[in-house]
């Protein structure tokens, strides 16, 4: 009797979503190969992650959008999908989208509440979407997983959810991510044409990830006279327009550099030959860029809010994500002081050593055993 885990986000290259299930099932897998088996729904051509392609897996033939109205209608029917995990011991959806199962136990993971916490960051439908169905998803799931205890407190506030039926696993950076040697730095910086000294930021670009107030830094920084550039590495998401008109009002063009999507293979040298790591989000569920950096040896500055500081520990330091003059203040001191960058480096380096994969796969593994009350 397998446990499924839903990996769809890896095989559809969902950015941070896919990372989490790709990390997980992985650190799962390795500590019991045999007992688990993966399922995806598959529209065009499927990639499954290398390390997961000898694992048992089923799949559904639906895109991404027919997949979700399915599942969502299922759920308010009352419809049961278990021929789609024959013999299952449980199901793990490790998105927002709980497949309806009725004889099946299910474990839920939610990253954040960012939709309700931030309506006016989502396009219109989406929002329409995980309002109506996330609280129903978090309501038929046997136990649900918070990435963050931040996270855990919305899911308590928004839905009136048992605490109990929560349970906080971390995620953690890949082993990959670690200093990175200085003639990989070169070849990488080479590849993306990036300037020598560079602040660097990792993530989709949304309104939420706060990057227009991060460019007004830049712009009065500038003006102050520091030679700062600036690597945004990530793609677009959605309502990104006020960010490209801002960068063309603040005249910032050849100030910041965009290589877009990065494999992951490069990310280590990129975090490692950055000067700084700025996270200044006006909200994460968890934040895995802050501890990337960190694993990369490179100090992070981040905001204050939701979990940042829950994941950054001492080891980070903080902003309000409101204030400009605040950023600009703490993104100078770091940028300007060698001695506290060596001083966060081996702060941050003990930081992100806290956190691991093994470890979220045995706190994983022990939701499972509460939920099936097996072992």
């Amino acid at each position: 009797m397998p446990i499924y885990i839903d990996v769809a986000a890896a095989v559809h290259g969902r950015a941070g979503l896919g990372r989490y299930a790709e990390s997980l099932a992985g650190a799962l897998v390795v500590k019991d190969p045999a007992r688990f088996a993966l399922f995806f729904n598959r529209s065009g051509q499927v990639r499954l992650p290398t390390r997961l392609q000898e694992i048992p897996s089923r799949s559904v033939r639906a895109g991404y959008k027919p997949w979700r109205m399915a599942i969502w209608l299922g759920q308010l029917a009352g419809l049961g999908f278990d021929r789609l995990l024959p013999g299952a011991e449980l199901y793990h959806a490790t998105e927002h989208l709980l497949m309806p199962l009725r004889h099946v136990p299910t474990v839920l993971t939610v990253h954040d509440l960012i939709f309700r916490l931030f309506p006016q960051h989502h396009k219109r439908l989406n929002y329409w979407y995980l309002n109506a169905a996330m609280p129903l998803f978090c309501r038929r799931a046997s136990a649900i997983i918070a990435v963050s205890q931040a996270t855990k407190r919305d899911l308590v506030n928004f839905y009136g959810l048992d605490p109990a039926k929560i349970s906080v696993v971390h995620e953690a950076a890949a082993p990959h991510f670690a200093p990175a040697p200085p003639d990989q730095v070169a070849q990488v910086q080479a590849r993306y044409r990036l300037p020598d000294c560079y602040l660097l930021h990792v993530g989709t670009i949304e309104p939420r990830k706060n990057l227009n107030r991060l460019l007004k830094v830049v712009y009065r920084l500038r003006r102050a006279g520091e030679d700062i550039r600036v690597v945004i590495v990530g793609s677009k998401g959605w309502l990104y327009e006020d960010f490209f008109r801002q960068l063309e009002e603040l005249a910032l063009g050849d100030t910041v550099v965009m290589p877009g999507f990065v494999p992951d293979t490069d990310l280590p040298a990129l975090y490692s030959g950055a000067r700084l790591v700025v996270v200044p989000s006006h909200h994460e569920g968890f934040g895995l860029p802050v501890l990337e950096g960190m694993a990369c040896g490179t100090p992070v500055a981040c905001s204050d809010a939701s979990s940042l500081p829950e994941v950054g520990g001492q080891a980070a330091r903080y902003f309000d994500p409101t204030d400009v003059a605040a950023m600009a203040d703490q993104i100078l001191a770091i940028w300007r002081d060698e001695s506290l960058r060596e001083t966060m480096r081996q702060q941050g380096l003990a930081r992100a050593a806290q956190f691991s994969w093994k470890r979220a796969a045995d706190e994983t593994l022990a939701v499972y055993t509460r939920v099936t009350g097996s072992k």
